[in-house]
């Protein structure tokens, strides 16, 4: 065998081996990414299925919104979309009650602390917090936006066990008229501004809680307990936008 052949069969054999190589590298890639775990409630919310609340308090809302009136309005809207979810909810004005006679009416005071005495007095295992960031009617732009975070924290072991943040935004201007001339525009303008005076909050507020529990994992009183640990978990923020023409 000349020189020329013996570099040709070595030049082959480089390029051989480099091929086998890159396969072995795609083959090894392709495995690696069949590891991906996929989102879902099960893994997101791993914490809420091992702890298996039952009993859930709703601690009053903290605000921190400019509508005084806001701590009010939200707190009789929250006991529905978690007992639909299967959850037994401590009844939320008897509770209450008790949480101001005790001084604990102020829930940020709470929020961060350790919460083993809501446990041992109202048997309760998940303490349900909730901070009120906007509930706000803007007459310059005809929107009304209600901005919340919902905090489920564990009374046995103070984490947070599921937390989302939810978002409602109305856009309430209306268009009665042709706006091109003047007196077009002040109708407009009027319309508009009463739409947004009459916005009902309390109506909001569901909408958000709707949305934001939406994909809490079921309790024991649900008919899907223990069956929804495969499906997909929502966003952190939820968002509804609300065209109202």
């Amino acid at each position: 065998m000349n020189r020329k052949s013996k570099f040709r069969l070595s030049f082959m054999a480089i390029c051989t081996l480099l091929l086998a190589f890159s396969l072995t590298s795609c083959i090894s890639f392709d495995v690696g990414n069949s590891g991906y775990e996929r989102p879902t409630k099960g893994n997101t919310y791993r914490q809420m299925y091992e702890e298996d609340p039952v009993v859930m308090l709703i601690m009053p809302p903290i605000n921190n919104s400019a509508n005084v009136d806001a701590k009010d309005f939200f707190y009789s809207t929250l006991s529905v979309p978690i007992a639909d979810a299967g959850y037994y909810v401590l009844p939320p004005y008897l509770t209450l009650e008790t949480l101001q006679r005790e001084s604990a009416y102020d829930a940020e005071l709470f929020l961060d602390k350790d919460l083993s005495k809501f446990r041992e007095i109202f048997g309760a295992d998940v303490a349900v917090f909730t901070v009120i960031k906007s509930w706000n009617k803007s007459m310059l732009d005809y929107t009304v936006t209600v901005k919340i975070d919902y905090i489920f924290r564990s009374t046995k072991t103070n984490e947070t066990l599921y937390k989302k943040s939810g978002n409602v935004i109305v856009d309430s201007s209306l268009e009665v008229t042709d706006s091109d001339s003047f007196l077009g525009f002040l109708i407009n303008v009027v319309a508009s501004s009463i739409s947004t005076a009459v916005t009902d909050f309390v109506d909001m507020a569901v909408k958000c809680n709707n949305k934001a529990l939406a994909d809490i994992p079921r309790g024991k009183y649900s008919g899907r307990y223990g069956q929804d640990k495969n499906d997909s978990p929502g966003s952190n923020t939820v968002t509804i936008n609300i065209p109202e023409k």
